[in-house]
């Protein structure tokens, strides 16, 4: 994962510690936070600095945010978030489970082509809202995107352009980035994908394909 990657990451936790964030972003990312324990801290910095912010009579705006993310993950870690018990065999992290309303083995999957199956949550506050579940192994047609697309994965792990992405991870794509996701050989890779516009098939791809899954 790049830094910039990173950086926009850390930008999507501050928004969600704010309440900034539509609906299938603010899961997404709370999903994350579950998986994540390093993005867990930078949220619970966040949420002990705007509780500071509130005392004051006069909030003033954060200066400088990037130094102070980075300075929150290099300080003392505030108390943890908490959080509680996943059930056994439990995919899905609690916040997409109590979402969607059941976990990845009662996912009613659509195969959308040869090894890859989707469920389509679809159009929630202008983002198309999809989980995905690829086959070991399988490799998605090459794509760039018309808009922006956040990828987090579930369970198993994925490469592409710009390295690994593994449980817990997300991928930030958009009309700069021109790739195509490989599950890894061990087990399939299940994830939730939100976008605001559709992908671009870009390789030899017949046009059918385009759309079947949604280009």
């Amino acid at each position: 994962m790049t830094s910039d990657a990173t950086d926009t990451i850390d930008t999507l936790i501050a928004r969600y510690v704010a309440g900034n964030l539509p609906t299938p972003a603010r899961v997404l990312v709370a999903s994350h936070l579950e998986l994540n324990p390093r993005s867990r801290a930078l949220a619970r910095g966040l949420e002990v600095m705007a509780g500071e912010e509130l005392e004051l009579e006069t909030p003033r705006p954060i200066r400088d945010p990037k130094n102070r993310l980075a300075a929150i993950l290099g300080s003392d870690a505030p108390a943890p978030i908490i959080l509680p018990p996943q059930p056994a065999n439990a995919i899905y992290p609690r916040a997409l489970r109590d979402y969607v309303g059941f976990d990845a083995d009662e996912t009613p999957w659509r195969t959308k082509m040869p090894g890859f199956r989707e469920h389509d949550l679809g159009e929630i506050e202008g983002f198309h809202v999809s989980l995905f579940w690829i086959r070991p192994g399988r490799r998605i047609p090459t794509h760039t995107h018309g808009g922006v697309e956040l990828s987090l994965v579930l369970d198993g792990a994925f490469t592409d352009v710009h390295g690994r992405y593994g449980r817990g991870d997300i991928s930030i794509a958009d009309e700069t980035v021109e790739h195509r996701p490989t599950a890894e050989m061990d087990r399939p890779c299940i994830g939730m994908a939100i976008t605001d516009a559709p992908l671009k098939l870009t390789g030899s791809i017949p046009r059918r394909l385009m759309d079947i899954i949604g280009g």
